[in-house]
């Protein structure tokens, strides 16, 4: 591609670079046409700064598609817009979480800096309608052997896990008076969004068998145990409520804060989460990173949440009994 200020006569065809007045305003990116020039000359203009494509370029919107449709191959669950300015951005036709191949991309962004792609975090939950990527040429052409060595990494770089389950049981226990519906508001919205409903409310006492009774006993298609007390042991009521169900206990802990009191088990293959109090909280806290990926069917593993503490340190509720930064 050439670039550059040439006489309007050698300009036919060519790409405008930056908008004119000529009686109305020719936008940049405009294809010189007779008319244009004509009005251009008729307007005292001289010379213009222009994009002229040359044998084995691409230009900008044709390149923009193409890299859409090759990340997209085979993908279900995301669109691309048609192409304008050399941008197409992708969108998810349903809730869920958004995995993004950073290998890919960085494959993408490194071979020629004119193709970008930009992409929202890999795990990121997204809703219906929700813009997930945008591809960019930032050139009004790229060639042809670029274009191609990109597209040919391309495939796998973005896809949408959508959620899996239906239902959800939250358990409440209790110590004294029953619990404020808080808490269950929060956590019916939190699954709510994900295309999930909670089951009926379920309030047990603060102790072991009540609720391992109750864990056997959910409904729903994933198990969530809210506790008047927080859980500050792997031995503490709910987990140890867990295993007399004949559950598991896969994880106790995490390093993200609000969230560290968090536990994940299952019963059979029914998932328990064990939430942290923050969860009465409709605020982002690590209890969301770690449901979002159960509902949407993925695998957390121990070694999963243990790799969470990068970017684990959310901002905290104002409400948040013990701050982090209290008689500091």
């Amino acid at each position: 591609m050439k670039f550059g200020s040439v006489p309007i006569d050698a300009a036919l065809g060519a790409v405008l670079a930056h908008s004119l007045i000529a009686g109305t305003r020719i936008p940049k990116g405009t294809i010189l046409q007779f008319g244009h020039l004509r009005a251009l000359a008729e307007a005292g203009v001289r010379s213009v700064t222009v994009a002229q494509l040359e044998d084995g370029d691409v230009d900008e919107d044709t390149a923009a598609g193409r890299l859409a449709a090759a990340i997209l191959s085979n993908v279900d669950g995301i669109r691309a817009t048609s192409a304008g300015a050399g941008r197409v951005n992708l969108y998810v036709e349903s809730c869920g979480l958004v995995r993004v191949n950073s290998g890919v991309v960085h494959q993408i962004n490194a071979i020629e800096p004119m193709i970008t792609v930009a992409t929202v975090p890999d795990y990121h939950r997204v809703d219906a309608d929700g813009m997930i990527a945008t591809i960019k040429i930032i050139s009004y052409a790229v060639t042809s052997a670029a274009l191609d060595a990109v597209v040919a990494v391309a495939g796998g770089a973005v896809a949408l896990q959508k959620p899996n389950f239906e239902t959800a049981t939250l358990i409440e226990t209790t110590i004294g008076e029953a619990p404020s519906d808080k808490g269950r508001r929060s956590m019916a919205g939190r699954v709510e969004r994900m295309g999930m409903a909670l089951t009926n409310r379920v309030l047990v006492p603060h102790q072991i068998e009540p609720l391992s009774d109750a864990i056997e006993d959910a409904p729903g298609d994933v198990v969530f145990v809210l506790t008047a007390s927080a859980t500050s042991d792997a031995l503490d009521v709910a987990p140890q409520a867990l295993r007399v169900a004949g559950g598991q206990v896969e994880r106790f802990g995490m390093p993200v804060d609000p969230g560290n009191l968090l536990f994940l088990g299952k019963i059979g293959e029914k998932p328990v989460i064990g939430l942290p109090g923050c969860a009465r909280s409709p605020a982002l806290n690590g209890a969301d990173w770690v449901l979002e990926r159960v509902i949407c069917g993925l695998d957390v593993s121990h070694d999963d949440i243990a790799a969470m503490g990068v970017g684990g340190l959310l901002k905290e509720i104002p409400t948040r009994p013990m701050p982090r930064e209290k008689g500091i």
